[in-house]
């Protein structure tokens, strides 16, 4: 009888320590995910004399705010896409390639550091390099007698802000993509073989179809990555360039637009965009899973 019940709250013990064990996670997420998202629930239906209204959500359709979310969504679109061919192509060429082995561990580490390097310091970088009087800038006009300014390119522009998102998009990839990639069994590329496929063949009915769901997934989850980015847009280009996180920005610093309830407003519908792509990284990265098993 004794031993019956020791065995009986053996489980309960273990679940109880798996439970405290994810415990801070859970916590975490309340405070910093779930709790801050209610709160701006509740402030983006709130008028300025605390009523409740949906005039904030209104304001949301505004010609202003309307082209700050398009220009946000195209920066967004153009970076993950961009990145993502890119990255595939560096991860396709460090795994499947008969590169270096010492040279995967090299480009996984810095894509690893490069992937998080955002913000000030990254905007700094750029402008150093690329700003009208940067390094590569001045080389190329005095070595090259190429006058990329004069050519039309401008590092405060759209282009100019989506290939410094390049900089954390293309690693972002190379690691995202790596584990896909590394699923495709040599035997597979082995069996082509011996039925005669071509390499072209083989990636075309075989590779790619694998790594397709994949490659979506991460394409989206690229898309949220720069979409919620505002650090690195604010130091780059301050507010010559409106799109949402810099203009919500605008409204919640104290300045004479100030409105915190569009703000929240603003907040709301990021947070809804980047959801969105979220969710179908995950179902995309569910079914993929399936194929890799």
């Amino acid at each position: 009888m004794t031993n019956a019940l020791a065995t009986a709250s053996t489980p309960r013990r273990r679940l109880s320590l798996e439970w405290l064990g994810v415990a801070p996670f859970v916590i975490f997420a309340v405070m910093f995910l779930i709790l801050p998202t209610l709160y701006l629930i509740g402030a983006a239906f709130t008028g300025r004399d605390g009523q409740f209204t949906f005039e904030n959500i209104a304001g949301l359709f505004t010609d202003q705010i309307l082209a700050a979310y398009w220009i946000s969504i195209r920066i967004s679109g153009a970076s993950a896409i961009i990145g993502a061919l890119i990255g595939l192509a560096i991860a396709l060429a460090i795994i499947r390639g008969r590169l270096p082995a010492p040279l995967r561990s090299a480009v996984m580490t810095f894509s690893g550091v490069a992937s998080n390097f955002a913000g000030l310091p990254l905007a700094f970088a750029f402008i150093s390099t690329l700003g009208r009087l940067g390094l590569v800038t001045i080389i190329l006009k005095t070595v090259f007698d190429i006058d990329i300014y004069r050519a039309g390119f401008n590092l405060l522009s759209f282009w100019g802000l989506t290939l410094t998102y390049l900089y954390f998009q293309i690693p972002l990839m190379v690691l995202m993509i790596a584990p896909a990639i590394d699923g495709l069994k040599k035997e597979w590329s082995e069996a082509a073989q011996t039925l005669g496929a071509s390499t072209w063949q083989f990636w075309r009915y075989v590779g790619l179809p694998i790594i397709w769901p994949s490659f979506l997934g991460t394409l989206s989850l690229l898309f949220a990555n720069a979409f919620g980015a505002i650090a690195t847009a604010y130091a780059l280009t301050g507010s010559s360039l409106n799109i949402v996180p810099i203009l919500l920005y605008a409204q919640i610093r104290g300045d004479a637009l100030q409105n915190p309830g569009l703000g929240a407003a603003l907040a709301l519908g990021m947070i809804a965009i980047t959801a969105l792509a979220n969710i179908i990284y995950l179902v995309i990265s569910a079914r993929a899973e399936r194929w890799m098993r």
